[in-house]
């Protein structure tokens, strides 16, 4: 979550309350409107209360017409009654709440044969709060691993984690939290993702990991995880370096198993240690719940796992949060029924034909040049065409704002800060329909983009949205 500085003074006053929101008396409770960074010193009527957040609220923008957020936004009213059955159990609780606890265990055995787990069975996992989590999960894990292996050189030997550039910022999070050193595969040319070869001259003796991204948050594509896999396996005939990966599938292990299931990225490759996903982004559930899985007991030190009693049983528990609601996972479990293979496929089909589909069809318009076209993930960048001087990405994304849509742009990390970029993400709920009026809306814009005598965007830094 981010962080947050205490209200300015200048920015204090009081909320007003229309009249009509009140009692009966349409003036009661109106000798003092409540304040905003305090609590107040007397109760409101629910009405008024809920009256109050609701108007706030409103000035948000639409989630429906978000096409920076990889998050699910849209379910079925049925999944959202379950939901609320399971708000107030404490998902941690598995003793009093045995059945969640199972639906959870069943979730994981689902995603274990999904992803090719040798043994299915002997796969480990659990339920995390989203990705974040869970990738920190993995890397504590392949963290343990490397020291338990070198228990003769470390702590004096830094240990260092290897990935492309272009990885969600929570890994440099658990970089910099878990005291790893971050070994960065910059960006070259038009490969916008980790090269293998790269990434394995990056690993020595104190490397604990190499991540591989199966779905790049910064234009949609997959990294090459099976030649990733291949160079690490040189990399062990040549030194005797034994590295492990962990593939941070955050979308594409929801996208992948359905739409490319020749391509192999998971635990067929026997360098696979564990696997990430967000069970609410292209697993098509409201946020949060996430997902880790780890290829067997020995991928995941026992050490880790803590043994708690107190809330009845013996309770195993491997997280960074402990108490949270099992809505979620319920979801994640109701989904799963709901759709199987067949309906995840059809699902998924769907928004990658709607991402190829406005791709191309943006192409068509003459201003902008594809970087990836949504045929991995349903998601693609593009940027302005090189005869473009009137406006910059920047420009786009500002005006499309003004018509509801939500459409980051963002630079490129090194060595590709000289790329400005818009991007899509087309998630479940992007109907063909919405793609139709986003390009309309799109088209209506260009005349007068175009007739600007220069991009009008000062303060690239203030507009940037870079969104997971």
């Amino acid at each position: 979550m981010p962080l947050h500085k205490g209200p300015d003074p200048s920015a204090e006053r009081p909320m007003s309350v229309n009249p009509f929101y009140g009692e009966a008396n349409p003036v009661g409770g109106m000798t003092e409107a409540p304040p905003k960074h305090r609590l107040p010193e007397t109760p409101l009527p629910p009405t008024t209360a809920v009256q109050l957040v609701h108007d706030e609220l409103m000035l948000d923008g639409n989630s429906r017409l978000n096409l920076a957020t990889f998050v699910t936004t849209w379910m079925e009213p049925e999944a959202g009654v379950l939901m609320a059955e399971c708000r107030d159990k404490n998902m941690i609780d598995k003793d009093e709440y045995p059945r969640t606890a199972e639906l959870e265990k069943r979730c994981v055995a689902m995603l274990a044969d999904l992803w090719n787990a040798p043994d299915p069975s002997a796969a480990v996992g659990c339920s995390t709060t989203g990705s974040s989590e869970a990738c920190m999960l993995a890397g504590m894990a392949l963290k343990r691993r490397w020291t338990q292996r070198n228990k003769d050189r470390y702590p004096a030997a830094r240990p260092n984690l290897v990935m492309g550039i272009n990885v969600q910022v929570c890994w440099e999070k658990f970089c910099n939290f878990w005291e790893v050193e971050a070994r960065q595969v910059p960006m070259e040319g038009d490969r916008f993702h980790l090269d293998p070869q790269a990434a394995a001259e990056l690993c020595d003796e104190n490397t604990i990991g190499v991540v591989g991204i199966l779905g790049s948050t910064f234009d949609g594509s997959y990294e090459p995880i099976a030649d990733l896999c291949a160079a690490l396996d040189a990399l062990q005939e040549r030194t005797g370096l034994d590295i492990p990966v962990h593939v941070d599938g955050a979308s594409g292990a929801m996208v992948a198993p359905f739409l490319d299931p020749d391509l192999i990225w998971d635990f067929r490759l026997p360098r696979v240690a564990s696997i990430n996903t967000s069970g609410h982004k292209y697993g098509l559930v409201y946020p949060g719940v996430g997902w880790a899985l780890w290829r067997d007991k020995e991928a995941l030190p026992e050490e880790l796992v803590f043994r708690v009693n107190y809330l009845g049983g013996d309770m195993p528990t491997f997280a960074l949060n402990f108490s949270r609601p099992g809505a979620q996972v319920v979801a994640q479990y109701y989904t799963f029924l709901r759709l199987g293979r067949e309906g995840y496929r059809a699902v998924q089909q769907s928004t990658r034909d709607v991402a190829r589909s406005l791709a191309d069809r943006i192409e068509a318009l003459g201003d902008f040049k594809l970087l990836t076209r949504g045929d991995e993930l349903p998601v693609f960048a593009f940027t302005t065409g090189p005869d473009v001087t009137a406006y910059d990405v920047f420009d786009v994304s500002r005006r499309l704002r003004e018509r509801g849509w939500l459409v980051p742009a963002y630079t490129f990390p090194a060595n590709r800060e000289d790329l400005s970029v818009l991007r899509i993400v087309c998630r479940n709920g992007f109907s063909a329909d919405l793609a139709e009026l986003f390009l309309e809306d799109l088209s209506l814009l260009l005349p007068q983009l175009r007739n600007q005598p220069y991009p009008l965007t000062r303060d690239k830094q203030a507009e940037t949205g870079f969104h997971h």
